[in-house]
């Protein structure tokens, strides 16, 4: 703020200038004077620091009347306090009713001038001193802000991180890749998109669906690792990956991530028809998250080539998922995933893998 005190006079009569100087010597301030209205407005515009402003009313070029007027209609001058010279006690009232802060009365009393010009010299560095600290604090909020929108947005990056993480190390054990765990993601937020779902919600599915599989963790290698075609007791022990997947992510309602995900695993392999596990749900009793996951799943998996497989074309795998329609998915959603193919064939290209060897096929609808 600053602290020294100007003060601008304006009349008409040199010698009412020069009485005022010889008056206000006394103070230590600044004194800027100006002939007319107009010469006042011009060098505020030069010296916009002014404390307060002493007004003639009779002048020429622009009276006090409308000298008042045009600081009263100006932001950068209306806070400036207005203290009118007059010995016409009927303009005081019209002034005040224009916005004037004051007057003074000729003749007036020299130490009564003082005291109000410097009374209202306070207000003004006050207010003044007001203004910067309510810009110092808005500067900071948003400084604050900022800072906290940048650690909001590195939690949900390390959260997303840490989800991916944990879908890899179950898929690494999987013979799968990262990249599938990242495809999945970005498939599931595509196809959320496509629906009327939110963008938060969008985003909470693209944050959880890497977790589907994390229950393959704890599956026996003997069967996760198998290379052939499982048998009905070793289906049985594999179909358990949806519930210890659902068991490591259960008591974690306070996190949207992980109560998401823990859904995603415990329900993406139930069917449209009620015939998939653990429970059997049917419709719409399966959350959209995992209905959307079972899609994006199974078409990542009849597309990329596995030790087990080689990628079947892109053609095949929409015969084969369409054979699915309104058993195993989503009847609405499905049509919804390959009316927009081109985009889920772009970000798969985008995230492809490293080819792998052949080896033999599996059950990719029960096991995706």
């Amino acid at each position: 703020m600053n602290t020294e005190v100007k003060i601008l006079a304006v009349d008409d009569v040199l010698m009412n200038l020069e009485m005022l100087d010889v008056m206000l010597s006394e103070l230590d301030i600044q004194l800027f004077k100006a002939g007319n209205g107009q010469e006042a407005l011009d060098l505020l515009e030069r010296e916009p620091d002014i404390d307060a402003i002493l007004l003639d009313l009779e002048m020429p070029v622009m009276n006090g009347f409308e000298t008042l007027q045009a600081l009263k209609r100006s932001d950068n001058f209306r806070d400036i306090p207005v203290i009118v010279i007059t010995a016409d006690r009927d303009e005081v009232v019209k002034t005040l009713a224009l916005g004037a802060n004051d007057f003074l009365s000729k003749p007036y009393n020299p130490d009564e001038m003082r005291l109000r010009v410097m009374n209202h010299v306070r207000s003004k560095k006050l207010n003044d001193l007001s203004k910067d600290m309510n810009k110092v604090l808005e500067s900071e909020v948003v400084k604050k802000t900022t800072a906290l929108q940048n650690a909001l947005k590195l939690s949900k990056e390390a959260e997303y991180e840490i989800s991916l993480r944990l879908g890899m190390a179950a898929e690494f054990r999987d013979l799968e890749t990262g990249m599938h765990t990242r495809r999945i993601s970005a498939l599931s937020k595509a196809l959320a998109t496509l629906t009327s779902m939110s963008e938060e919600d969008s985003e909470t599915l693209r944050f959880a669906s890497p977790l589907h599989d994390v229950g393959k963790i704890g599956i026996p290698d003997r069967i996760l690792l198998k290379p052939g075609k499982l048998d009905a007791n070793e289906f049985e022990i594999m179909k358990m990956h949806t519930v210890i997947g659902g068991k490591i992510l259960t008591d974690a309602e306070r996190y949207p991530m992980l109560e998401s995900g823990r859904i995603i695993a415990l329900q993406h392999h139930e069917r449209w028809d009620g015939k998939g596990y653990p429970h059997g749900l049917s419709g719409t009793d399966i959350h959209i998250f995992a209905r959307i996951v079972a899609i994006v799943d199974v078409f990542d998996a009849l597309t990329s080539e596995r030790p087990y497989k080689k990628a079947f074309s892109l053609e095949k795998t929409e015969t084969i998922m369409r054979e699915g329609l309104g058993t195993f998915f989503d009847p609405d959603l499905l049509p919804l995933f390959f009316n927009n193919i081109d985009l889920f064939v772009k970000i798969k290209d985008e995230l492809q893998d490293e080819p792998v060897a052949e080896e033999s096929e599996n059950d990719i609808l029960s096991m995706a």
